[in-house]
């Protein structure tokens, strides 16, 4: 069975989040220090890369669990953005997960 075209956008935009926050994590806040390697912050953005990998994964086996995976990778993409807001380069990933969210909970309605 072929994913619904919204559903692929929404497997693309999860799969995006997952790259730029595991990517933004490993790199620009290990490399910058500071808050950006606080222990609340980085887990939070370790959880929600793997939040936004699993939502992908859910649809792509075409679960009907989906909606319960892409319900907890909004709420947690939206903390995510709101974290990284206040700290230094993090653009890339409050867009990726501003992106991710309001795609996601579309897909949980």
């Amino acid at each position: 069975m072929a994913l619904s075209p919204e559903m692929q956008k929404c497997v693309d935009v999860c799969l995006d989040c997952y790259k730029t926050c595991l990517g933004m994590a490993m790199n620009h806040c290990l490399e910058a220090g500071g808050e950006h390697v606080a222990p609340p912050h980085f887990r939070l953005m370790m959880a929600c890369a793997e939040m936004c990998r699993t939502s992908a994964h859910f649809m792509l086996i075409s679960s009907p669990h989906h909606k319960h995976t892409c319900r907890e990778c909004a709420e947690i993409c939206t903390e995510c953005a709101k974290d990284c807001e206040r700290l230094d380069g993090m653009e890339d990933c409050v867009a990726a997960c501003r992106a991710c969210a309001k795609s996601c909970s579309a897909m949980a309605a």
